[in-house]
Order: structure tokens, then C-alpha cells, then sequence
């Protein structure tokens, strides 16, 4: 089976194959199309994502699994995509990784996409049991949950960690991601690790947060960076963007990983963290508790107490998080890769014996005989 993923070249999407190279593969993910006028590795805004597209390329895949991307295209366009799917009769996977998108502020247009999408998916996936409450009651469809692989490359999964001395709190700025808001973060966990016994403050941001041209520049962050490289409870790095290598390395010599998001559903970094040991400190957003390994300080929307702040890192101190080895996430990697085999399986048989989505202007009459009619 030829399964075009929006997109392909993404850790998550790779980590949906199977692991034991002598087991043979189910299903091929093929490569991202060229992004005319893009660099190379560069797979959006996705062709796959274009109802001419779609139609050129007739019969070089039999199924289209989407996971990120849509952001790219107006409800206009999905529409049109969607109907030329359906006049392809290639069927629709759709995977919820973000019913908040963690890239936009105003969520109104992606929410619209998701009210076109959900309805029209052959098949709905998504990566916890909270977010698939959500989407059932929003969209009367409860996604079936597949739990998030290993980001971290399998041998260091569970490896041993380097060891260090003190108790390191990382809090990784990067580019001030649109659901990033560290600001009323910032002064009650300095505050909190100081009255941590060895406990250090290792902040790391991108270079282009204190310079003023930069889109998502922010006075308030750039100001609170300088204010720490005084204070001798932090170090604070601006560097360049980590390699994946120096990523891992970094989270493997932190103890725990301080994340200030404003709004999530999922996250690949609290994955990461799980991967290696090292626990995360985080909003109550979206549906990080249930994937593992976060402490949660409370609400994002009101600022985290010092006292708060200071009882999980005791906590985190006293205690590590769950194990979780290389082969857990190589025994899950092999059941995801089973499960999406059989679902792209399932759902190209229901196209070509006719299944039609029941609603929306991308298709035409149901069959009586749509499961999803039931």
C-alpha cells in the first residue's frame, strides 16, 4: 500500500513503521513531493494538499494520511481537495495531533478546516483518550487512539544518563513558538529553583529573540533574558537551533524541562523527555498529563506561585519519572505500524466497495451500507 503522508518527512510519521527490519513493511510512505521555489527538506506548504495535485497524480497512492500541514490551505481549498479525493476514490486518514494549533493564536480558521476534515475522514486517529473526548463532542466522531512513538532515536531510549553534578531546571525558549508565553513564568521559577538545594537554571533561546526585526520579537522576553544572565541562580545560553543529536544530549543532562506553553493538545517534547528520562514541568493544557512524565503547576492562564513551583521540583528531585526502555517503545513502534496497516487496509477496501462519506459538499450520496452511518 502507497500511503501519501502530509507529511512524510516528520519524526512521528517515520516512527509509524515497523522497527524489526526482518518483519518487512506494510505499507510505503511515500517521499514529500518538491515544494516548488522551497530548500531541499522543506515539505510545506505540501502539494499533496492540492485538489490539481491530487487529481495529476491519480493512481501513485492508495491511500492519504494527514497529520500536519493544513494550516497552509483556506476551508475553501480543502473543500475542493476533499472532492477530488473523493473523485479519485482515494480514501482519507486524518490523524488529530492539535485541536489547538500550536502555531496560531487566533484558532477560528483551523478550527473551520477541522469542522471539514473530521466529517470527511475515512478514518479518524488520535494520540489520547482526552483529546478523542473532545473531538467526539464536538464532532460527534470519537477518534480511535494511537499512542505517541519514541522521538528520541531508540538506543538512547532508557539509556543510561550522564551523570552531573547539582539539579539542573532547563528552560528552552527556542524561537518563541506562537503558544510560548514564558514571561509570567520566568521570575516565579527562578525564584523556585533557588530554593532548591544545588538547583540551577539553565535557559537556552534562539539568537533571533533579541533581535528587534525578528517577526515574534518580544521586548518583555528579550529584557527577562539579560535580567538572568545577572542572576547566579541561571546560565543562559543564545545559540543557534540544536541539532537533533545536541537536542538529545541536552535533555538527557537536564533534570527537568520547564515548558510555559499557553495552549496544547499534544507534545513531541514531553515524548522526548519521556524518552530519556527527564521530567517535565508544565501548564495544565491540552492533554499533556495523559501522555507522561509532567508535572503540572496549574491553569496557563494565571501565573505559576513560587510555592507551587517550588513543590514539584522537590518533587522531581526526590524522584524520578517513569522508566520507559528501548524495547517498550520498539514493542509499540511494531503495534503502531500493525494497527495503521490494518486501518489503511480497511479503508481502501470500504472506498472500493464504494463507501461514501454521509455529509459535506465534497461528496455525493452515502451508501446504506457506510459503516459510518451507524
Amino acid at each position: 500500500m502507497r500511503v501519501l503522508s502530509v507529511p512524510s518527512d516528520h519524526s512521528y510519521v517515520q516512527h509509524l513503521l515497523d522497527p524489526d527490519p526482518a518483519a518487512g513493511q506494510g505499507f510505503v510512505l511515500l517521499p514529500d513531493p518538491p515544494v516548488p521555489g522551497a530548500a531541499p527538506g522543506v515539505w510545506w506548504p505540501h502539494p499533496g494538499l492540492d485538489a490539481a495535485w491530487v487529481l495529476e497524480h491519480a493512481g501513485e497512492f492508495d491511500v492519504v494520511h494527514v497529520h500536519f500541514g493544513t494550516e497552509s490551505k483556506t476551508v475553501e481549498e480543502l473543500v475542493e481537495w476533499l472532492a477530488a479525493l473523493r473523485r479519485t476514490r482515494v480514501p482519507l486518514v486524518l490523524t488529530v495531533h492539535d485541536i489547538s494549533h500550536p502555531h496560531l493564536r487566533d484558532q477560528t480558521s483551523y478550527h473551520e478546516q477541522l469542522d471539514v476534515l473530521v466529517p470527511a475522514a475515512d478514518a479518524l486517529l488520535t494520540l489520547t483518550e482526552g483529546a478523542a473526548d473532545v473531538v467526539e463532542r464536538r464532532w460527534g466522531r470519537r477518534p480511535e487512539v494511537v499512542r505517541h512513538p519514541h522521538v528520541v532515536p531508540l538506543p538512547l531510549v532508557g539509556a543510561p544518563r550522564p551523570r552531573h553534578e547539582g539539579f539542573r531546571v532547563g528552560l528552552h525558549l527556542k524561537s518563541l513558538r506562537t503558544n510560548l508565553d514564558p514571561v509570567p513564568v520566568i521570575d516565579p521559577l527562578r525564584e523556585a529553583v533557588r530554593r532548591v538545594d544545588g538547583a540551577r537554571l539553565h535557559v537556552h533561546a534562539h539568537p533571533e529573540l533579541l533581535d528587534e526585526d525578528f517577526g515574534r520579537y518580544d521586548p518583555r522576553v528579550a529584557d527577562a533574558l539579560r535580567t538572568l544572565e545577572e542572576d547566579p541562580v541561571a546560565e543562559v545560553h543564545v545559540q543557534p537551533r540544536m541539532s537533533d543529536p545536541q537536542l538529545w544530549d541536552y535533555l538527557r543532562c537536564i533534570d527537568v524541562s520547564v515548558l510555559t506553553y499557553a495552549w496544547a493538545t499534544h507534545s513531541g517534547w514531553v515524548e522526548a523527555c519521556r524518552d530519556v528520562g527527564t521530567w517535565v514541568l508544565a501548564p495544565d493544557v491540552g492533554h499533556l498529563l495523559e501522555q507522561g512524565g509532567v508535572l503540572a503547576w496549574g491553569r496557563a492562564d494565571e501565573p505559576p506561585s513560587v510555592d507551587r513551583l517550588h513543590d514539584l521540583l522537590e518533587v522531581a528531585r526526590d524522584r524520578r519519572p517513569q522508566t520507559i526502555s528501548s524495547q517498550d517503545r520498539f514493542d509499540q513502534r511494531r503495534l503502531l505500524a500493525a494497527r495503521h496497516t490494518e486501518v489503511y487496509r480497511q479503508v481502501i477496501r470500504e472506498r472500493a466497495g464504494g463507501a461514501r462519506v454521509v455529509d459535506g459538499p465534497w461528496a455525493g450520496a452515502a451508501r446504506e451500507d457506510d459503516p459510518r452511518r451507524r
